[in-house]
């Protein structure tokens, strides 16, 4: 039991380590760019900082992996080098028991990726994002030059803006019938979600009928749709920095309506599998303990955890695009790298525990 402690103990601050190293990057980077935006609006130093601040908790969510890897490495090269793992394979513990008992460390930072990647983080991204459209008096992105085009039913929804706290502008509903033939188009200036539904403002509501056309003007209204406002958090933030909860309710109003969702439904997937990358990749770097113990030592496996590294992001990042080319199940690009990985952590301490 005191030598399990001791090896998480060592994991535990190494992977910790390389964390902070790497987000304390990330945030650096980020401050960088953030300079070039000084000065529109009110956006100022303290605004940055905030933002940068407000960025790391995504970061973090996406590091993790990375961080277990190469922290991993680098214990595992310093166990190796102070000899420290030839003394614990001769208190009887096999490579397997060493990987079996480090899936508390793994564990832990399993947990900590899921609570972050999906409590924190997409709070943190949205406040970060809003806070700066906000003082650089900036809309939400917008996908056409007219604005945004959704799907709602029968009906073709043009928005041309959407501000940071999800109240709409300039609103055109084209309601149709079954026939899809177009009988109502609804302009309004303004509209805001209470109440389970949209109140719109300054309404003009133009009505076809066979051989005529009504125009009617309406101060309010209310307009009753499947799109909410947590929604829009698909317009402010990426998919992947999304919780999965919203990414789950956003795939779902995109079936409904008919309407492609694959990179939605990529996102959601990697979501699931994401916080299980710091099990898999521990059980990646164990064995490399045991690979030229006595060459290199904790620097040079710290390297090869930093190429091994990169390498898995290039190969994601690329099942991702194809799968997305090609049109694939949406949980073969999250999965497949994650067995790569575990199937050659797998075949590594077999291969040492046996050799």
């Amino acid at each position: 039991m005191i030598l399990i402690k001791y090896i998480n103990k060592e994991f535990m601050i190494g992977i910790f380590m390389i964390m902070f190293g790497l987000i304390a990057l990330f945030a650096f980077f980020d401050f960088i760019q953030e300079i070039g935006d000084l000065g529109k609006g009110g956006y100022g130093i303290a605004h940055a900082i905030t933002f940068v601040i407000l960025s790391i908790p995504g970061h973090i969510y996406e590091v993790v992996p990375l961080a277990v890897l190469i922290g991993s490495m680098y214990t595992i090269g310093q166990l190796s080098y102070n000899s420290e793992l030839n003394v614990i394979r001769s208190s009887g513990y096999s490579i397997k028991k060493i990987a079996l008992s480090l899936m508390i460390t793994g564990g832990f930072y399993a947990i900590f990726t899921l609570l972050v990647g999906d409590l924190i983080a997409p709070n943190s991204e949205k406040n970060a994002q809003q806070m700066k459209i906000g003082i650089t008096n900036a809309v939400v992105g917008q996908e056409f030059s007219s604005g945004f085009w959704i799907k709602d039913g029968n009906n073709f929804v043009n928005i041309e803006n959407v501000l940071p706290d999800a109240t709409l502008e300039k609103i055109h509903i084209y309601e149709f019938d079954d026939l899809f033939n177009l009988r109502t188009v609804v302009n309004a200036e303004k509209g805001a979600f209470r109440d389970g539904e949209w109140k719109l403002q300054n309404i003009s509501q133009t009505t076809l009928y066979d051989n005529s056309v009504k125009t009617l003007s309406i101060p309010t209204g209310s307009w009753k749709s499947l799109m909410r406002p947590e929604m829009m958090n698909a317009l402010i933030i990426s998919p992947e920095k999304m919780s999965s909860f919203n990414l789950y309710k956003f795939i779902k109003y995109l079936k409904i309506n008919n309407q492609k969702s694959t990179k939605y439904e990529v996102a959601l997937w990697e979501k699931i599998v994401h916080p299980l990358m710091p099990l898999v990749m521990i059980v990646f770097a164990v064995p490399f303990g045991f690979l030229q113990e006595r060459s290199g030592g904790k620097f040079f496996k710290m390297f090869v955890g930093i190429i091994i590294g990169i390498a898995y992001q290039i190969i994601n990042t690329m099942i991702r695009h194809v799968s997305l080319l090609n049109d694939w199940q949406p949980f073969i690009s999250s999965l497949v790298p994650t067995l790569i990985f575990l199937s050659i952590g797998f075949y590594l301490i077999r291969r040492f525990e046996y050799k």
